[in-house]
């Protein structure tokens, strides 16, 4: 048998057929096999009668559903018409600031101040020594005879001789025209005399800005002579707005005032030097920055809306009260705190705008007497508006005890619909103690 070969018969094409091998015997895969087969059948029985089941509830309840829906109780991303959602913002990142730069810098200047500093040697006798310190300042004004150069009062501060060194890097002396260490602001001026005609072509006066329309997030800009260096410039934004922060008096008194913050890098020698917005406007007058190991980027300027009165003051050689050597400062005589949005919506009544709500009124005090009540709103004072505590702080600092000045409030006793001016007449802290 071994000498033949057999071949299959395909009755349709009538054509021999090689013979197949025969197939081996797997018991273990005919098991599997069938299990597989068996879930198969069992699925698709399943996902009919489910499907079935789906249209027979949407029949009697009236409602459809499909497999690619989801059910009505998931929650997704987003909100539904009870709340609104955040505004998309239409800010772009400020990349290149060389045109306010450019047109800035020219009222940009290095203010460098001598100080002669006397000590008593190992041996007793008396010695001095010259130190110097490196500031900035803001051309502010000119006139026929001066220029007038804003700063802060710390930079000049103690200082026997103050040399300006302008844009074209051409150097003058200057001259105190006055300080306030209350606010830590300075004037000093530069005769006209002494200034080359070249050099008055290249330096301007700043454009001062609206630093109560600021808002947290705007990119700003800083330019100053930081190290002593010559100036320099570096980018932020406004970090925060009516920050109380604590600076040191001459006398070594605490003073807190109401600044800007912002993280634009506030280097040794940025004092006095410009805290500029988009606009390429002088906002703040670089006063400090925040030192510590734990603390990057917190710098702050004096806000030029409530600066703007200070310095004029002191520009016209008008007496500032300075609560270093005054025998008192000049008071109101009220608590207040800043009517702001959050304020007036958790208030009662309808509040203005903007002012002070005065909740205490001191006694023996001048708002006492001219009869300011709790709960009344001071909009103005002598015609100059309002805003906040820093606003009345900075108009009082221009006064003295003894004074007498109109205040505006809108009364509480007519739930705010009438407002009324009355006359103050400043006290001084120390009496009343």
């Amino acid at each position: 048998m071994s000498d033949y070969q057999y071949y299959e018969y395909n009755p349709y094409t009538a054509e021999p057929q090689k013979p197949k091998k025969p197939k081996k015997e797997r018991p273990f895969l005919k098991k599997i096999g069938k299990v597989v087969a068996i879930a198969l059948v069992f699925g698709l029985v399943a996902g009919a009668a489910f499907q079935g089941v789906n249209f027979a509830t949407g029949k009697l309840t009236g409602t459809s559903s499909s497999s690619s829906s989801s059910s009505s109780s998931a929650t997704s991303l987003g909100t539904s018409n009870d709340i609104g959602t955040t505004a998309t913002s239409t800010a772009t990142t400020v990349t290149d600031v060389s045109d306010i730069v450019t047109n800035t810098m020219p009222a940009i200047v290095q203010v460098t101040a001598v100080s002669v500093t006397e000590y008593r040697s190992f041996f007793g006798s008396g010695q001095s020594y010259e130190s110097e310190s490196a500031g900035s300042g803001i051309i502010i004004s000119q006139d026929d005879d001066y220029i007038y150069i804003a700063t802060n009062n710390h930079v000049v501060s103690g200082a026997s001789s103050l040399t300006i060194t302008f844009a074209d890097d051409s150097a003058v002396a200057a001259e105190i025209q006055g300080t306030d260490s209350s606010t830590d602001l300075a004037v000093v001026k530069v005769a006209m005399s002494d200034v080359d005609s070249s050099t008055l072509d290249s330096i301007a006066v700043a454009t001062l800005g609206d630093s109560d329309s600021l808002k947290v997030g705007e990119s700003a800009v800083v330019i100053g002579n930081a190290l002593g260096y010559g100036q320099s410039v570096t980018t932020g934004v406004i970090s925060a707005l009516n920050r109380e922060v604590e600076l040191e008096a001459e006398d070594g008194t605490a003073i807190t005032n109401e600044l800007i913050q912002t993280d634009a890098a506030v280097n040794p020698g940025n004092s006095g030097g410009a805290l500029l917005n988009m606009n390429g406007e002088v906002v703040g007058i670089v006063s400090a920055k925040y030192s510590d190991t734990d603390v990057e980027g917190m710098g702050y300027a004096i806000p030029i809306t409530s600066a703007k009165t200070i310095i004029e003051q002191l520009m016209n050689g008008e007496s500032v009260s300075d609560s270093s050597t005054s025998t008192g400062d000049a008071y109101l005589g009220i608590a207040g705190v800043d009517v702001t949005a959050q304020f007036s919506k958790s208030a009662s009544s309808d509040l203005p705008s903007e002012g002070v709500y005065v909740y205490g009124v001191y006694t023996n005090t001048g708002a006492a007497e001219a009869g300011l009540s709790r709960g009344d709103v001071i909009t103005a004072i002598d015609g100059n508006s309002i805003s906040g505590m820093s606003d009345i702080q900075s108009y009082l600092a221009t006064k003295s005890a003894g004074d007498t000045v109109t205040v505006t409030v809108s009364t509480a006793s007519s739930s705010y619909s009438e407002s009324k001016d009355l006359q103050v007449t400043l006290t001084s802290k120390q009496e009343l103690q």
